[in-house]
């Protein structure tokens, strides 16, 4: 039986019903039409999924929608507004998007990084982006993206 719910996304309150094991990823894409998160592996191994809740990457396939109420979710498209996003500036000028699949994850476990500690190194990068799996780029362009942002760090 379908459950009221009600969600923060992006700045922005929906509210609906939804069923008991209907996952945050369904309500986003199928719901909000927010398509930026995306469905990978269905079981929280690859990251293409991965938004911020209260800040913090997680994984929208292995969240209850229900769970996350209360919660100030971030999905991709809440980056870009006007401008894109510095993150995703770097992304392109370093050359570490290819087919874009894993593109909105990694960006946003980044950016969650950067926002607790501007003064990340490059084990810190490294460690943030361990639950993201790229088969494309080979990930040096994208940890190069990443540490361009850095303030101070030692790439390295």
């Amino acid at each position: 039986m379908p459950n009221p719910c009600r969600l923060m996304v992006n700045g922005e309150i929906w509210e609906g019903l939804v069923d008991p094991f209907e996952t945050l990823l369904e309500v986003l894409r199928e719901r909000l039409d927010l398509t930026g998160a995306k469905q990978g592996c269905s079981q929280g191994e690859c990251g293409a999924c991965t938004v911020l809740v209260d800040g913090n990457p997680v994984m929208a396939c292995l969240m209850l929608a229900l769970e996350a109420q209360n919660t100030q979710i971030e999905t991709i498209e809440s980056l870009a507004t006007q401008e894109l996003h510095p993150l995703q500036i770097a992304f392109v000028e370093k050359g570490a998007v290819q087919c874009g699949f894993c593109t909105p994850g990694m960006v946003l476990s980044a950016k969650a990084l950067i926002d607790k500690n501007p003064h990340f190194q490059e084990q810190d990068v490294r460690a943030a982006l361990a639950g993201n799996h790229c088969r494309c780029t080979g990930y040096t362009k994208i940890i190069d993206a990443v540490m361009s942002l850095s303030t101070g760090a030692k790439h390295g």
